[in-house]
Protein backbone atom coordinates (compact mmCIF):
# COMPACT_ATOMS: atom_id res chain seq x y z
CA UNK A 1 0.00 0.00 0.00
CA UNK A 2 2.93 2.78 0.84
CA UNK A 3 4.80 1.58 -2.70
CA UNK A 4 1.09 2.42 -4.53
CA UNK A 5 0.92 5.37 -2.39
CA UNK A 6 4.55 6.55 -3.11
CA UNK A 7 3.38 5.92 -6.74
CA UNK A 8 0.89 8.13 -6.92
CA UNK A 9 2.27 11.25 -6.00
CA UNK A 10 5.36 10.32 -8.01
CA UNK A 11 3.37 10.20 -11.07
CA UNK A 12 2.45 13.95 -11.55
CA UNK A 13 5.95 15.12 -10.89
CA UNK A 14 7.50 12.45 -13.35
CA UNK A 15 4.74 13.39 -15.68
CA UNK A 16 5.52 17.72 -15.46
CA UNK A 17 9.09 16.20 -16.45
CA UNK A 18 8.72 14.38 -18.93
CA UNK A 19 6.07 16.86 -20.16
CA UNK A 20 9.03 19.70 -20.16
CA UNK A 21 11.07 17.02 -22.39
CA UNK A 22 8.69 17.44 -24.82
CA UNK A 23 8.19 21.36 -24.61
CA UNK A 24 12.06 21.15 -24.77
CA UNK A 25 12.13 19.38 -28.08
CA UNK A 26 13.73 16.04 -26.66
CA UNK A 27 11.09 13.64 -27.79
CA UNK A 28 9.76 13.64 -31.58
CA UNK A 29 6.39 12.76 -32.50
CA UNK A 30 6.03 9.00 -32.99
CA UNK A 31 9.02 8.22 -30.75
CA UNK A 32 8.77 5.07 -28.83
CA UNK A 33 9.98 5.63 -25.36
CA UNK A 34 11.73 3.22 -23.35
CA UNK A 35 10.80 2.29 -20.07
CA UNK A 36 13.87 0.90 -18.83
CA UNK A 37 15.97 4.02 -19.92
CA UNK A 38 13.79 6.52 -18.53
CA UNK A 39 13.55 4.91 -15.48
CA UNK A 40 17.41 4.86 -14.99
CA UNK A 41 17.68 8.47 -16.85
CA UNK A 42 14.86 9.89 -14.13
CA UNK A 43 15.82 7.46 -11.53
CA UNK A 44 12.11 6.17 -10.50
CA UNK A 45 10.43 3.00 -10.20
CA UNK A 46 8.95 1.55 -13.66
CA UNK A 47 5.56 1.68 -11.93
CA UNK A 48 5.74 5.13 -10.97
CA UNK A 49 7.18 5.76 -14.67
CA UNK A 50 3.87 3.87 -16.03
CA UNK A 51 1.40 5.95 -13.84
CA UNK A 52 3.23 8.96 -15.32
CA UNK A 53 2.82 7.82 -18.94
CA UNK A 54 -1.21 6.87 -18.18
CA UNK A 55 -1.61 10.72 -16.99
CA UNK A 56 0.05 12.20 -20.59
CA UNK A 57 -1.39 9.44 -22.58
CA UNK A 58 -5.36 11.44 -21.19
CA UNK A 59 -3.75 14.64 -21.73
CA UNK A 60 -3.17 12.90 -25.54
CA UNK A 61 0.65 13.70 -25.39
CA UNK A 62 1.80 9.63 -25.82
CA UNK A 63 0.26 7.06 -27.03
CA UNK A 64 -0.05 3.48 -25.81
CA UNK A 65 -0.20 0.40 -28.53
CA UNK A 66 -0.55 -3.07 -26.68
CA UNK A 67 2.40 -5.28 -27.25
CA UNK A 68 4.57 -2.69 -28.51
CA UNK A 69 5.00 -0.10 -26.00
CA UNK A 70 4.50 3.75 -25.24
CA UNK A 71 4.21 6.11 -28.47
CA UNK A 72 5.07 10.07 -28.30
CA UNK A 73 1.83 11.20 -30.24
CA UNK A 74 1.77 12.69 -33.46
CA UNK A 75 -0.67 16.05 -33.99
CA UNK A 76 -3.54 15.88 -36.09
CA UNK A 77 -4.30 18.31 -38.10
CA UNK A 78 -7.44 19.52 -36.63
CA UNK A 79 -5.35 19.26 -33.29
CA UNK A 80 -3.02 21.99 -34.72
CA UNK A 81 -6.08 24.20 -35.89
CA UNK A 82 -7.64 24.04 -32.38
CA UNK A 83 -4.22 24.52 -30.23
CA UNK A 84 -3.70 27.93 -32.19
CA UNK A 85 -7.39 28.86 -31.83
CA UNK A 86 -6.67 28.94 -28.41
CA UNK A 87 -3.04 30.23 -28.49
CA UNK A 88 -4.76 33.12 -30.17
CA UNK A 89 -7.86 33.44 -27.11
CA UNK A 90 -4.74 32.85 -24.39
CA UNK A 91 -1.92 34.95 -25.66
CA UNK A 92 -3.36 37.51 -27.49
CA UNK A 93 -5.55 38.88 -24.10
CA UNK A 94 -2.36 38.60 -21.87
CA UNK A 95 -0.55 40.81 -24.07
CA UNK A 96 -2.99 43.21 -24.48
CA UNK A 97 -4.02 43.48 -20.89
CA UNK A 98 -0.01 43.76 -19.97
CA UNK A 99 1.74 45.69 -17.36
CA UNK A 100 4.86 46.87 -19.59
CA UNK A 101 6.79 46.25 -16.25
CA UNK A 102 5.92 43.11 -15.46
CA UNK A 103 8.53 40.38 -14.15
CA UNK A 104 7.49 37.83 -17.20
CA UNK A 105 9.06 40.63 -19.99
CA UNK A 106 12.58 40.44 -18.70
CA UNK A 107 12.02 36.21 -19.77
CA UNK A 108 10.38 37.06 -22.82
CA UNK A 109 13.90 39.84 -23.16
CA UNK A 110 16.06 37.01 -22.48
CA UNK A 111 14.08 34.40 -24.40
CA UNK A 112 14.93 36.41 -27.43
CA UNK A 113 18.92 37.43 -26.99
CA UNK A 114 19.26 33.23 -26.10
CA UNK A 115 16.81 32.77 -29.38
CA UNK A 116 19.57 35.09 -31.64
CA UNK A 117 22.78 33.70 -30.60
CA UNK A 118 21.48 29.87 -30.96
CA UNK A 119 20.03 31.49 -34.53
CA UNK A 120 23.45 32.51 -35.16
CA UNK A 121 24.74 28.97 -34.26
CA UNK A 122 22.41 27.36 -36.65
CA UNK A 123 21.08 25.42 -33.07
CA UNK A 124 17.50 25.33 -34.29
CA UNK A 125 16.62 23.28 -30.99
CA UNK A 126 17.70 25.81 -29.07
CA UNK A 127 15.85 28.40 -30.94
CA UNK A 128 12.48 26.14 -30.58
CA UNK A 129 13.18 25.86 -26.94
CA UNK A 130 13.31 29.58 -26.35
CA UNK A 131 10.53 30.24 -28.65
CA UNK A 132 8.63 28.36 -25.97
CA UNK A 133 9.70 30.27 -23.51
CA UNK A 134 8.99 33.74 -24.57
CA UNK A 135 5.25 32.08 -25.23
CA UNK A 136 5.24 30.79 -22.07
CA UNK A 137 6.11 34.21 -20.68
CA UNK A 138 3.57 35.86 -22.75
CA UNK A 139 0.52 33.95 -20.81
CA UNK A 140 2.62 34.11 -17.29
CA UNK A 141 1.37 38.03 -18.19
CA UNK A 142 -1.94 37.29 -17.12
CA UNK A 143 -0.74 36.10 -13.28
CA UNK A 144 -3.08 32.88 -14.21
CA UNK A 145 -1.27 29.64 -11.99
CA UNK A 146 -4.42 27.90 -14.14
CA UNK A 147 -3.94 29.66 -17.42
CA UNK A 148 0.16 28.17 -16.80
CA UNK A 149 -0.87 25.12 -15.96
CA UNK A 150 -2.85 24.65 -19.00
CA UNK A 151 -0.61 26.74 -21.17
CA UNK A 152 2.32 23.60 -20.02
CA UNK A 153 -0.17 21.00 -22.34
CA UNK A 154 -0.49 23.39 -25.22
CA UNK A 155 3.08 23.75 -25.24
CA UNK A 156 4.06 20.47 -25.18
CA UNK A 157 1.27 19.41 -28.04
CA UNK A 158 2.89 22.74 -29.76
CA UNK A 159 6.23 21.12 -30.21
CA UNK A 160 4.57 18.45 -31.10
CA UNK A 161 3.60 19.58 -34.24
CA UNK A 162 7.08 21.74 -34.79
CA UNK A 163 8.66 18.35 -34.81
CA UNK A 164 6.83 17.48 -37.83
CA UNK A 165 9.08 19.89 -39.66
CA UNK A 166 11.91 18.63 -41.91
CA UNK A 167 13.37 21.84 -41.95
CA UNK A 168 12.85 23.72 -38.20
CA UNK A 169 15.21 26.88 -39.78
CA UNK A 170 12.01 27.35 -41.85
CA UNK A 171 9.54 27.74 -38.76
CA UNK A 172 12.07 29.12 -35.94
CA UNK A 173 14.18 31.01 -38.45
CA UNK A 174 11.89 34.13 -39.39
CA UNK A 175 9.90 33.93 -35.47
CA UNK A 176 13.38 35.13 -33.84
CA UNK A 177 12.99 38.39 -34.83
CA UNK A 178 9.11 38.78 -35.07
CA UNK A 179 9.38 38.05 -31.05
CA UNK A 180 12.07 41.01 -30.59
CA UNK A 181 9.24 43.42 -32.64
CA UNK A 182 6.66 42.44 -30.11
CA UNK A 183 8.57 42.51 -27.12
CA UNK A 184 9.64 46.20 -28.46
CA UNK A 185 5.91 47.10 -28.76
CA UNK A 186 4.55 46.10 -25.50
CA UNK A 187 8.25 47.79 -23.11
CA UNK A 188 6.82 50.85 -24.93
CA UNK A 189 3.46 49.96 -23.60
CA UNK A 190 1.82 49.63 -27.11
CA UNK A 191 -0.51 46.62 -25.29
CA UNK A 192 -2.64 46.29 -28.21
CA UNK A 193 -0.19 47.07 -30.92
CA UNK A 194 1.53 43.89 -29.71
CA UNK A 195 -1.40 41.66 -29.52
CA UNK A 196 -1.84 42.94 -32.87
CA UNK A 197 1.59 41.64 -33.97
CA UNK A 198 1.45 38.95 -32.24
CA UNK A 199 -2.18 37.86 -33.47
CA UNK A 200 -0.69 38.24 -37.29
CA UNK A 201 2.38 36.06 -36.29
CA UNK A 202 0.26 33.52 -35.09
CA UNK A 203 -1.51 32.95 -38.11
CA UNK A 204 1.39 32.81 -40.25
CA UNK A 205 2.94 30.22 -37.95
CA UNK A 206 0.15 28.02 -38.26
CA UNK A 207 -0.18 28.54 -41.70
CA UNK A 208 3.47 26.90 -41.90
CA UNK A 209 2.68 24.19 -39.92
CA UNK A 210 -0.49 23.10 -41.46
CA UNK A 211 1.42 22.98 -44.57
CA UNK A 212 4.58 21.20 -42.88
CA UNK A 213 1.61 18.51 -42.13
CA UNK A 214 -0.07 18.83 -45.57
CA UNK A 215 3.62 17.34 -47.14
CA UNK A 216 3.67 14.59 -44.40
CA UNK A 217 -0.05 13.25 -45.66
CA UNK A 218 0.65 13.71 -48.82
CA UNK A 219 4.22 11.76 -48.79
CA UNK A 220 2.08 8.96 -46.94
CA UNK A 221 -0.82 8.87 -49.66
Amino acid sequence: MAEQNNTSALAPRLAEEIRGKLIAGEFRPGQRLSEATLSTDLDVSRNSLREAFRLLTKEGLLRHEPNRGVFVATPSMASIIDIYRVRRMVECQAIAKAYPNHPAVTRMRSAVEHAKVARLAKDWRTVGSENMVFHAAIVDLADSQRLNAFYAQISAELRLSFGLLADPDLLHAPYVDLNAAILEKLEAGMTAEASAALEAYLLQSERTVLAAFSRIDRGNA
